[in-house]
């Protein structure tokens, strides 16, 4: 057991040496957009407020995009995303990324999102999903973080096998277990090494894992064949050259009774979307959400026949395969979004803590290399002193 331990060890360090700038870099940039989604909602409407009048209704769908065609006559309409709260304003996606964000209950247009907010986190979300490589060189940065995902995994499966006491005494326990005041440099890098790993390992294994299942087709794939299913087909890219189908802007008639049909399918919704582009006969597609806007489990997609308001499709996750299921809440888990406010916290929380640990990691293996180093060198007098004497013949 110990010599199996120490192999572990041996295959822990380097590991951690290879993905440790990587893995600090990603923990950092996770820390960074653990509340990304509320942080851009905040700062695209803080100074929008639609305040509506005693007993004022909402604008009928169709006349609240007729006043945002009159204000943007050029623009084309993307999509339509309402909440339930009175006081927030409808915003409606453009074409090439815009959003605007129009006052519902007098389609007025408030203005569009942050700008500033939006590009900072797009940054950070370049770093941590490519090392901020753009174009074509982004593959490899993917591949650079994926592999980095897989080695992060292992280390954190080997630490807690290294953090896990010979001998289960509550001395030998409680020395890892919380953090101690005034020790030196190498004790306390350890200490914190520990603890850390500790309290973070089952979240930390949460978050890695499914990173590993978001970086690679196979990863993913196995979580459906894990379900007893068999993966779905991977998409098809469109022929080099062939020209993508057009998208034009869906008429708004009709509209009214459309949104009104969906409404009713679920009463107590939080987050109603309506794509406006596509095929002008296509059916109506509508994502319902009863969460905060990242539990899967929490959202549904309806899909309306146009001229007859009849459903054609309604998807709760419910209805969703074990493996599908899995792996959607897989994708929330690494942000946490998954358990709503409290997961994303935690996420954060175990994200600074993987920095930390590959901080202390790197800290310890340097001691540990330079004590190395402090040894080897009065060995390497003594060689270098018989050598000479045997060359003199003394």
């Amino acid at each position: 057991m110990a010599r199996f331990r120490k192999i572990i060890f041996w295959c822990h360090l380097p590991v951690g040496v290879f993905v440790g700038l990587v893995v600090l870099l990603m923990s950092v940039t996770g820390v960074l957009l653990t509340y990304e989604r509320q942080i851009t909602l905040w700062a695209d409407t803080r100074g929008y407020h639609a305040a509506p009048a005693q007993g004022a209704a909402r604008l009928p769908i169709e006349a609240l995009l007729a006043r945002v065609k009159e204000a943007e006559p050029d623009a084309q309409l993307s999509a339509l995303t309402l909440r339930s709260d009175p006081s927030a304003p409808a915003a409606v996606g453009l074409t090439g990324g815009r959003t605007l964000f129009v006052n519902p209950y007098t389609g007025g247009v408030m203005g569009e999102g942050s700008r500033r907010v939006r590009s900072f986190f797009r940054t950070v979300t370049d770093l941590h999903r490519w090392l901020g490589v753009q174009g074509e060189g982004r593959a490899t940065g993917r591949a650079i973080t994926g592999a980095c995902n897989l080695g992060f995994l292992f280390l954190v499966v080997s630490g807690f096998y290294l953090w896990w006491p010979r001998k289960w005494s509550w001395s030998q326990v409680k020395s890892v277990l919380w953090f101690k005041s005034g020790l030196p440099g190498k004790a306390r890098d350890f200490n914190w090494h520990n603890v850390i790993g500790f309290w973070s390992a089952i979240p930390l294994f949460v978050v890695v894992l499914s990173a590993v299942v978001i970086s690679y087709p196979w990863a993913s794939n196995l979580v459906y064949r894990l379900s007893g299913e068999q993966p779905p087909a991977p998409r098809q890219a469109a022929p080099p050259g062939e020209p993508a189908a057009p998208v034009v802007e869906v008429p708004l008639s009709g509209l009214d009774n459309l949104w009104a049909r969906a409404e009713q399918q679920v009463p107590g919704w939080q987050i109603m979307s309506l794509r406006l582009a596509g095929a002008a006969d296509a059916p109506a597609v509508f994502t319902i959400d009863q969460g905060d806007g990242g539990q899967p489990h929490k959202r549904a997609q309806l899909t309306l026949d146009r001229a007859s308001g009849e459903v054609v499709r309604w998807e709760p996750f419910s209805s969703y395969t074990p493996g599908r299921q899995l792996r959607s809440l897989l994708r929330f888990a690494h942000t946490g979004e998954a358990a709503g406010i409290a997961g994303q916290t935690v996420a954060g929380l175990v994200s600074a803590g993987g920095a930390v640990l590959v901080w202390t990691g790197l800290a310890l293996t340097w001691r540990r290399f330079r004590a190395w180093l402090a040894r080897a060198r009065p060995r390497e007098v003594i060689r270098s002193t018989s050598r000479l004497a045997g060359e003199s013949g003394e």
